[in-house]
């Protein structure tokens, strides 16, 4: 199994984010030598999270999601404020489908003032968080974890979705392509989201701004398929068109301290 320092953590997500990143410009960020960020980057790039390039270092050729420990660090405030936004829409009692991915176990986290919750979920990271809480019920899916996501995927998750309907699912993707198509990494990761998405009264796409036009395999489903999109910043241009009825909310740093009212609800305003 592949350890990381926090400092090698951030250095990936930094790069991740930027696309490119130069020694001196790490080195100072990290307030650390030149020579201590290259024994840093060498290490990654011999763990192939990292490639060199001339002046600097960048992401490899993507082939794959990103390791659950980097993905959790990554873009953290912005899906906390996408975790705040959903929170405001979902009443104590509710029954709730959430999916795998770190933006649903910090739906979970936001939830914590909610009483009553039924949860049911093929994320582990989701189910120990809600077990937690003793008004709340937690019901898993059986099967094997992956290891590292900490969750369960296969034909058993999609029909243990199917044996309910829930008032709201709330799940995530890998990426968005510019006529809305829905993209993950592999047909199980499809398969456990449409499930939700098939058994829920209504329906929240969690994702940050990042996922727009990330590369993913996989093609299942459609932006327009879903009730509502929480995005911490506006829908890009080119991608608006593959909205269809679809509300889109928001997320902003307001999020976490708006209290929500019925001009609020997504699906009474239709708000883009």
């Amino acid at each position: 199994m592949k350890h990381y320092s926090e400092r090698q953590l951030e250095i990936i997500r930094t790069v991740t984010e930027s696309g490119f990143s130069a020694i001196d410009a790490l080195s100072e960020q990290f307030n650390v030598s030149t020579q201590t960020i290259r024994r840093d980057v060498n290490a990654l790039c011999e763990l192939g999270e990292l490639r060199r390039v001339w002046g600097g270092v960048e992401p490899p050729p993507v082939s794959g999601n990103l390791l659950y420990a980097k993905r959790k660090i990554m873009n953290v405030t912005a899906k906390r404020q996408i975790a705040f936004e959903v929170a405001k829409h979902i009443p104590d009692g509710s029954t709730l489908a959430l999916s795998i991915g770190t933006t649903p176990e910090m739906v979970i986290e936001a939830l914590q003032e909610k009483a009553n919750l039924k949860v049911f979920t093929n994320n582990l990271n989701v189910a120990m968080q809600a077990s937690e809480r003793h008004d709340w019920s937690v019901t898993i899916a059986g099967g094997s974890v992956r290891p590292g996501d900490k969750d369960i995927l296969g034909s058993d998750v999609e029909a243990f979705f199917d044996r309910f309907e829930v008032d709201f699912g709330i799940f995530g993707v890998a990426g968005v392509t510019p006529d809305g198509g829905l993209l993950d990494f592999s047909e199980a990761e499809v398969g456990s989201r449409r499930a939700i998405m098939k058994n829920s009264r209504k329906s929240f796409l969690v994702m940050d701004h990042t996922k727009f036009g990330r590369a993913a395999h996989v093609r299942g489903g459609h932006l327009s398929d879903v009730s509502c999109i929480v995005c911490d910043e506006p829908i890009p241009h080119p991608f608006e068109s593959g909205l269809g009825s679809a509300s889109v909310i928001i997320a902003n740093e307001t999020s976490r301290d708006e209290k929500a009212d019925a001009s609020n609800d997504p699906y009474e305003r239709g708000t883009r």
